[in-house]
């Protein structure tokens, strides 16, 4: 049997728990985060994340679907847990954690009357205004989480419309990584993979010729990933 040490709460000992979600986007060009303007103390008219206070009846995930769905109106969006920050110091209010989630999702899916009605906007990641208390480190580990992740895992495709040219697709990697990508290697990888179905369609909106619409497979994807399939692009 394990030793506890004993230890009994006080009323001033209240911690609280929250989460802020820090909430990607891509709009074909740039990788984006939605930041919004305090309308609390403290630091209020500050640039910040999106958070809440964890209710009692809902656990972390439940809180950051709530949230996700206030701010953009959208659900069954792609949603991660990222880490917990618990310095003693980070709110001067009072003894808070908090547990971040990311989230990613294409700006296209989301309209700006919705966001702009909580005070909030998209700017470029690397544009970022200064942000309160510790959220500039969730920023920063939420985009390493992605970095990682989208070596060997198809999350990228969360931040994409349904449908999507394969120049498209390599801006975006592009974006995440911050460098350039060689188009003819990265075509035929992305092709070698198997995981997306080339549409009868195509976007003219860049050149009279058009590019082919693609979709991704995810019904395929899930099972080869269940017979040990490795998606690797790089």
């Amino acid at each position: 049997m394990p030793n506890f040490i004993q230890y009994s709460p006080k009323t001033e000992d209240k911690i609280y728990a929250a989460t802020d979600c820090i909430i990607f986007g891509f709009d074909s060009v740039n990788l984006k985060l939605l930041v919004f303007k305090r309308n609390d103390m403290p630091l209020i008219g500050e640039w910040s994340l999106i958070g809440s206070f964890i209710k009692p009846n809902e656990d972390v995930s439940e809180a950051g679907k709530r949230v996700l769905k206030e701010i953009t109106g959208l659900e069954n969006i792609f949603m991660e847990e990222l880490k917990v920050y618990s310095s003693i110091q980070r709110d001067p209010r009072f003894r808070c954690i908090s547990i971040a989630q990311y989230a990613l999702m294409s700006i296209d899916s989301v309209t700006d009357k919705v966001v702009h009605r909580h005070g909030a906007q998209w700017c470029n990641i690397d544009n970022i205004p200064n942000l309160v208390l510790d959220h500039m480190e969730m920023v920063k580990d939420g985009l390493e989480r992605i970095k990682r992740k989208a070596r060997y895992e198809p999350i990228g495709f969360e931040l994409l419309p349904n449908r999507f040219t394969i120049p498209h697709l390599k801006r975006l990697y592009e974006a995440i990584y911050q460098k350039d990508i060689e188009s003819s290697n990265f075509r035929k990888k992305i092709i070698s993979l198997k995981l997306l179905v080339k549409l009868d369609e195509k976007d003219k909106s860049s050149s009279r010729r058009g590019a082919y619409l693609y979709k991704f497979d995810y019904e395929t994807y899930q099972k080869l990933k269940t017979s040990g399939y490795n998606f690797e692009l790089f």
